[in-house]
């Protein structure tokens, strides 16, 4: 809520530059270019609740129940289609690791138009910027593999830096587009995800991890066929010359 922002010029520039993707999608500016929000939501818990409805309080207030018990968690990786709001791949699951990301990512793409620029949105977990999605990107758009380097060493594997750089060119068909440290709420697949956690997570009752991966992929096809619409998105970016401030009201130093 209060971020450290070493860079204020660099950190406008990138909240800007992601809030155009999003309108330019959102308005169909372009129609062969696709603006595609992916995140992870971690540790959903199956819980069964003591008892299913709580009595009725006074004045016909509805009450939550919470003594319950816990059947075990899953991890659900969704991408969204921001220039129609739609859920287009969704992945649940024990783990969210390097291979199941770019697995997600690769599966994603594959749902899309193969001419159609892609772009990817999301947050700058070390996952999002790893050695298998470089060597994917590097494969799709015909790179030397010994041009690439070697993890930890050189070249464009060398770092998360290096591999940010590189996953964010511009020229590529496919691209990645991060948002900045602190800001996952510039990402439109959180937005969708606290719809998913109201209207079924939150006060759901779940025997097991199975019953609760089922529900949660009929709110899919349910959203999907009756809620999604594209955002209102109307923030812009903010004004270079208005900082922002932390808890003591002092200006963060550029």
């Amino acid at each position: 809520m209060f971020p450290k922002i070493t860079d204020w010029d660099k950190f406008v520039a990138r909240v800007s530059l992601v809030c155009q993707f999003i309108l330019d999608s959102v308005l169909k500016k372009d129609p062969n270019c696709h603006v595609i929000s992916i995140d992870e939501k971690t540790a959903i818990q199956a819980t069964e609740r003591t008892v299913q409805i709580a009595p009725i309080s006074k004045g016909g207030h509805k009450r939550k129940e919470y003594e319950y018990t816990r059947h075990g968690i899953t991890t659900l990786i969704a991408a969204n289609n921001v220039e129609n709001g739609q859920i287009i791949n969704a992945h649940l699951g024990q783990t969210r690791d390097e291979k199941d990301y770019c697995d997600f990512v690769k599966q994603t793409v594959f749902r899309l138009p193969e001419m159609d620029r892609i772009i990817l949105m999301a947050d700058q977990l070390n996952t999002h910027m790893s050695e298998s999605l470089v060597l994917w990107i590097a494969q799709t758009e015909e790179y030397q593999i010994e041009d690439l380097g070697e993890k930890g060493k050189s070249g464009i594997l060398k770092s998360m830096e290096t591999r940010r750089a590189f996953l964010e060119k511009e020229e590529h068909r496919i691209r990645f587009i991060f948002t900045p440290k602190h800001c996952s709420w510039l990402n439109p697949i959180e937005n969708w995800f606290a719809k998913l956690q109201k209207h079924t997570i939150k006060n759901g009752n779940f025997s097991s991890v199975n019953e609760l991966e089922s529900k949660i992929k009929d709110y899919i096809t349910f959203y999907n066929n009756c809620l999604a619409k594209p955002l209102k998105w109307k923030f812009k970016g903010f004004d270079k010359a208005q900082k922002l401030f932390n808890l003591n009201c002092q200006k963060f130093k550029s």
